[in-house]
């Protein structure tokens, strides 16, 4: 029988999407690595230009690990180089996001072949099984209808759709009766979840926790404008996680609008105050460095995730992407100023959140995941991580810690059977 080895770059979505493969593999394998695999899966990564080098470097190192393997080509890097990569004979297929379903049908092909298929498709898969995880992602929709500056995937993914809600539903009640008991809801734009229904996000969230062995949910980032009173009011529900990712992108209301955001500071500031009020932990994405952050901009900026109750953060470089109006902008600010912001940026956050973990007066409830130099790794409902010590195996179990001491990466505690 013949093994195919899947590697996967990118976001939550793109690890959904290399399930959905899996799930519809039939009679072939899966291949631990490359050198053992007859076939290669790249599901791909196109979110900015070191995205696509980090792909292309891949398919080339991988093809000497392994040359006699074939490679095939999917994800969103399909748009972008897919055509350039199979010209150039570094892959021998290239099937897009709306072709992933008919995986078994390409891995059997002969000839090489280009199938980019469309921006439309919604998955009818469902997923009963994650390879080698001990919590469940769950793809709610696809797409994106909002245009930010520098951003290309809605001309990848194509514009916001959801996922039919009973498909969904039957799916989480497949992977809770496999043992699952946190899921994360997952998707490009996850907050539009709903909207062309006449649905939203928090009426399946409702449904969600109906479900039998429904523990812990987690939602991916939302925007703030999609933080609708009908959301806040699961805020007090148990099985919520404590953590919400609210995607800001920037505190400049300067930069906001040349990044055609559609959310101001002050705004923000509100929002995010009024939940942290409600115990909860708060993450945020930023991009530094985007085109025409100048100095002002950037000390008006950090001024004001100063004031913000942050706790987590996803900082990174802006990165040109070609063909989004943010890559014709300028000034384009140079990669050592940009880096420096980074430190700087991160260097407050990480402060802020072990500020947080120390005023933690709850137990942790944790879903140990993993084992690294003899300690459990876990996290915890407010995303942050927890280092236990134990003298039985803890792994893909909930365990319960009423004493820990934060440490600065990361909780440390020691957890003994009742």
């Amino acid at each position: 029988m013949k093994k195919v080895f899947f590697k996967t770059f990118g976001c939550r979505t793109n690890q959904f999407d290399t399930q959905v493969m899996m799930a519809r593999l039939g009679k072939y394998e899966i291949a631990e690595n490359e050198s053992e695999a007859d076939i290669i899966v790249v599901n791909s990564c196109t979110v900015t230009n070191g995205a696509d080098s980090g792909v292309r470097g891949y398919i080339n190192q991988a093809g000497r690990i392994n040359p006699d393997a074939r490679m095939f080509l999917t994800g969103c890097g399909v748009l972008t180089k897919g055509r350039e990569l199979f010209e150039k004979g570094k892959v021998d297929g290239v099937f897009g996001h709306s072709e992933k379903e008919r995986i078994t049908d390409f891995l059997g092909k002969e000839e090489k072949f280009f199938e980019i298929g469309d921006l439309e498709h919604i998955d009818s898969t469902v997923v009963e099984e994650f390879v080698g995880k001990s919590r469940a992602f769950i793809k709610i929709q696809e797409g994106c209808s909002f245009r930010c500056s520098y951003c290309i995937i809605p001309h990848v993914r194509g514009d916001a759709r959801s996922l039919d809600e009973e498909q969904i539903l039957e799916q989480i009640r497949r992977l809770a009766a496999n043992g699952f008991g946190e899921f994360i809801l997952t998707g490009t734009n996850v907050g539009s979840y709903g909207i062309e229904k006449g649905t939203s996000l928090a009426k399946l969230l409702g449904r969600m926790s109906l479900i039998r062995g429904v523990r812990r949910i987690r939602i991916g980032s939302l925007e703030p404008v999609q933080i609708t009173d009908e959301f806040k009011e699961l805020l007090k529900e148990p099985w919520m996680a404590k953590h919400l990712h609210i995607a800001l992108q920037h505190t400049s209301d300067r930069m906001l609008k040349l990044m055609n955001r559609r959310n101001r500071f002050d705004e923000d500031l509100a929002l995010f105050e009024e939940i942290s009020e409600k115990g909860y932990a708060l993450g945020t994405d930023f991009i530094v460095g985007h085109p025409g952050e100048d100095d002002d901009i950037w000390n008006e900026a950090m001024e004001r995730v100063r004031r913000l109750p942050l706790t987590h953060i996803h900082a990174f470089t802006y990165s040109r992407r070609d063909g989004t109006p943010s890559s014709l902008m300028t000034p384009v600010v140079p990669g050592d100023i940009a880096k420096r912001r980074h430190r700087e940026l991160v260097s407050v956050v990480k402060k802020k959140n072990l500020a947080f973990r120390k005023a933690v007066r709850e137990s942790l409830e944790i879903l140990v995941e993993s084992e690294k130099n003899g300690l459990q790794i876990g996290l915890d409902q407010y995303f942050n991580k927890v280092a236990v010590h134990s003298p039985r195996d803890l792994r893909g179990e909930w365990i319960t810690v009423e004493s820990f001491i934060a440490e600065e990466e990361m909780n440390r505690a020691d957890y003994r059977e009742k």
